[in-house]
């Protein structure tokens, strides 16, 4: 079991950051943490093998905390409905 601590983007919507409580944020890359953003913390949770969560894999988590210090949780896909929303708009006139 280990402790985590969960932070979340404060640049990109649904982007979260999972560490170890004991290390907090001193294992996250400087390049990352800049992209981040101010990383607001969400909540701490005991996290084991058999506890699920709800988008992404426990052990991948576990693994790239014992292997990189973190694991980023990026976004999830945005709907390809949304995207093609305005795919017939003129290419002139109001944008």
């Amino acid at each position: 079991m280990k402790i985590c601590s969960v932070f979340k983007s404060s640049r990109k919507d649904e982007m979260y950051l999972y560490v170890d409580k004991r290390d907090q944020l001193n294992r996250v890359p400087e390049a990352l943490l800049e992209l981040f953003g101010a990383a607001l913390h969400v909540m701490d949770m005991p996290l084991t093998e058999k506890r699920e969560l709800a988008r992404v894999d426990t052990a991948k988590v576990l693994s790239e905390i014992d292997e990189k210090g973190f694991f980023l949780q990026m976004p999830p896909p945005k709907d390809d409905y949304m995207l093609d929303l305005h795919q017939d708009r003129p290419e002139t006139g109001v944008r």
